[in-house]
């Protein structure tokens, strides 16, 4: 596949181009330290964390909540996890830094690299159903050279509802087949080929942990299937 017809290439965040995951954990467990707290399993609660995530997601998508960011979501659920992982000691400062963590998410070592080769031939950014607020410190953060983000709060819908895509779309200047999706989810892009986009899946087999059960392969004859960004990189731009 060539970049000659592409004028986007944008890219789900969680799981395909941050590690998600370790870096939760890595902050959670420093915060367990510093306030003396013991015995928690950090990779469980992080998971548990992570697992209220889609639910509250549909609920929003489906008007049961009204419209609010992911890092509203996630810190309702942190509040919803904390009494059974043994967190009632800490402070709401506490919880509200712990909540930020998501802001701080570093990337797979082959990103930067990827991300960097493929902007260097077009426009690179996020598709993401997490916060602007959120994308825009991760960026800073972690050094993620996008040219522009696109999140849920530009559409007020979470990924996989069809106005994300289509709205996706519209912004980039309406012609589908021009904008590629580069994601680690086969539902992602399900949904974008349903609405014309072009596909890259990248492989990510530990995004979930060692007990990862879902997007353990490509599940359809994307127009990239690779394990990395930068293998991405290699099929777009030679």
């Amino acid at each position: 596949m060539s970049l000659s017809n592409i004028t986007y290439v944008i890219f789900d965040v969680y799981g395909t181009v941050v590690d998600w995951r370790s870096c939760v954990i890595a902050e959670a467990r420093a915060l367990g330290e510093r306030k003396g707290i013991e015995g928690v399993d950090w990779e469980a609660f992080t998971d548990a964390w992570k697992d209220g995530y889609r639910p509250a997601m549909d609920e929003v998508n489906a008007g049961k909540r009204a419209w609010t960011t992911n890092d509203v979501l996630q810190r309702q659920r942190l509040e919803e996890i904390a009494g059974e992982f043994g967190l009632q000691g800490l402070s709401e400062a506490d919880k509200d830094g712990l909540n930020r963590a998501w802001h701080r998410l570093a990337p797979w070592p082959d990103a930067i690299p990827g991300l960097l080769r493929i902007k260097a031939e077009t426009p690179i950014g996020t598709f993401s159903n997490g916060s602007f607020h959120l994308l825009a410190n991760m960026a800073r953060h972690s050094g993620l050279p996008w040219d522009f983000i696109l999140s849920a709060d530009n559409f007020r819908a979470y990924k996989p509802a069809p106005e994300i895509y289509l709205g996706a779309i519209e912004l980039l200047g309406g012609e589908a087949e021009r904008i590629l999706l580069v994601a680690a989810h086969n539902y992602d892009l399900m949904n974008a080929r349903k609405h014309g986009m072009k596909t890259a899946y990248i492989c990510r087999q530990t995004m979930f942990g060692p007990n990862q059960d879902r997007d353990l392969e490509a599940e359809d004859d994307w127009d990239i299937v690779t394990d990395s960004i930068e293998g991405a990189a290699d099929a777009l731009c030679g």
